[in-house]
């Protein structure tokens, strides 16, 4: 992770209900305008026995990114300092009593007066639905609202950015940052083990920021809008649209520019007779003891107008149903036991559809090594084919006609994958050397291509091949001075790993740098999981 991030964070670790960071915390959820959410949890490595009850993770820590509201709503100071003047809680759920913090963050969740941030964050709030009510805080937390998705705000930039609708790929976290606020967040300690304590110096930087940016990014989304209803006034008051004619009645009603002169004069007028009352009760708020209820008083100020026309327009809602709240178990084991019920038939139908032998057979000249082309349709495979150690092509151009497949397959002596039944009518020029997946799923079609053509998978061949380009690696690893070198204006390694004595492998091809990380680990044990390894 990169150490520039925009602006200093301030971060305060709420680990006791006794604590001034837990009465700081308080204060801020009251007096907030705009809360940003996340949370972490201990990664579940391998699956659950199916025949076992499943369960939502637990989770351990959660990051809250406060934007305190100190100016008076509608002043230019207000817009100004309300993205600055912002705080991050780190929440340890393993040592606070949850029944102390339950009631401000139900309430919170729910006020109508603050608008709550997030990335995907329904999951996240099923977990930690799940967790409160574990710990006897029925019935947990069931709705978010007025909510904003971070994803929404890059797609409604992206779409004034370009004049036109983009498809809504999904984005990563990490892209949007790097896209819209040009940072770097390092994903690598994401899948860390979270409820081990303490946590590192390392986790607690990365959990903030995590929280944080999210206010970062709505900064940006608000000046945009601020600067399209700016200009959408200037068009409105140009001497091109005035009309002359107008009567006293229609000057009146007109939004001109001299009736939102008075219109703001007589805001600020009433905002500064509330700030006033703001802040004589934050004198009053500090010079007492700050008790949590449930009942818990709001002290948070009026919104701004350009924050309730975004509310309004833009905002909407997380529900959270019945059939949210319950692990989806039944469904899962009925599917994973029909799967592995049928593997095998399946497995005897790919290989009676298949004739062989394959281009890389030794009866053909071949040097027994397997060698795939997997075309647009089945692209995914090929990063499951190298994860396994398998050599997996993909064609030279991004929308190549069935002549250039061909011509592929037969120049490398692969075996051309494809979903598109059309091209099996050339299967006369690549005798034996083209193959319709019939499984939907990467993981399935991964299992049907490894029974169809019976291929030897080993632990020791897992992630041995570059997932980008599908080179091979060099046969010495680098030591972390060399891979820093090595990387130079070509890739960013996270500064954390500098200390911890890894090995780095480098593409032969292509110059990616991989490390045995919690990354590369995951996967590993992903691979074993589907490809049964440990049986």
């Amino acid at each position: 992770m990169e150490h520039t991030y925009p602006n200093p964070l301030t971060i305060h670790w709420v680990s006791n209900p006794d604590s001034p960071e837990f009465t700081h915390l308080s204060y801020a959820l009251t007096h907030s305008s705009i809360v940003a959410i996340d949370a972490e949890w201990k990664p579940v490595r391998h699956h659950p026995d199916p025949t076992t009850e499943r369960t939502f993770p637990t989770v351990s820590l959660l990051q809250l990114a406060c934007r305190l509201a100190r100016s008076p709503p509608d002043s230019v100071e207000s817009t100004q300092s309300d993205s600055g003047d912002s705080v991050v809680f780190l929440v340890d759920l393993q040592s606070v009593p949850l029944s102390s913090i339950y009631g401000l963050l139900k309430e919170m969740l729910v006020a109508h007066d603050v608008l709550k941030l997030g990335f995907k964050f329904k999951q996240d709030l099923v977990y930690l639905s799940s967790t409160f009510c574990n710990f006897g805080c029925d019935p947990g937390f069931d709705k978010v609202e007025p909510f904003l998705d971070i994803s929404s705000i890059y797609y409604h930039l992206q779409e004034k950015q370009h004049e036109k609708r983009v498809s809504k790929d999904s984005k990563s976290l990490a892209t949007i940052c790097k896209e819209l606020l040009g940072l770097s967040l390092s994903k690598e300690l994401q899948c860390s083990d979270w409820s081990q304590r303490p946590l590192t110096v390392e986790q607690k930087i990365y959990a903030a920021v995590d929280a944080h940016c999210l206010l970062e990014l709505f900064t940006i989304f608000e000046l945009n809008i601020d600067k399209e209803a700016s200009s959408s006034a200037n068009d409105a008051d140009s001497p091109r649209s005035l009309n002359l004619n107008l009567g006293l009645k229609e000057i009146l009603d007109k939004p001109t520019a001299d009736r939102r002169i008075i219109s703001t004069r007589v805001d600020e007028a009433s905002n500064i007779i509330k700030a006033t009352t703001a802040s004589e009760f934050f004198k009053d708020y500090l010079s007492t003891d700050v008790s949590i209820s449930d009942s818990l008083c709001r002290h948070t100020k009026l919104l701004s107008n350009s924050l309730s026309k975004v509310i309004s327009k833009y905002s909407s809602k997380i529900l959270l149903k019945e059939s949210d709240r319950k692990p989806r178990n039944s469904r899962k084991v009925k599917k994973q036991s029909a799967s592995s019920s049928n593997r095998r038939a399946k497995g005897a139908e790919y290989l009676d559809d298949w004739q062989g032998p394959p281009p890389w057979d030794l009866l053909n000249g071949g040097d027994g090594c397997p060698k795939f082309l997997c075309d647009v349709m089945v692209e995914g495979l090929a990063k499951h084919l190298r994860c396994v150690g398998i050599d997996a092509a993909v064609p030279y151009s991004k929308k190549p006609d069935s002549r250039e497949l061909i011509d592929q397959a037969l120049k490398e002596r692969r075996v051309l994958l494809t979903r598109d039944a059309k091209l099996l009518r050339h299967e006369y020029l690549l005798i034996n050397q083209i193959y319709r997946i019939r499984s939907l799923l990467k993981n399935e079609q991964l299992l049907e291509v490894i029974q169809t053509f019976q291929l030897n998978i080993s632990e020791d061949r897992l992630m041995s091949r570059c997932t980008k380009c599908n080179g091979k690696f060099i046969q010495k690893p680098l030591t972390t001075k060399e891979a820093i070198d090595a990387a130079k204006g070509f890739q960013k390694i996270p500064s954390c790993l500098f200390n911890k004595n890894l090995e780095f492998w480098k593409c032969m091809d292509c110059n990616q740098l991989y490390w045995e990380g919690t990354q590369y680990h995951n996967a590993v044990q992903k691979f074993v999981n589907i490809c049964n390894l440990n049986e």
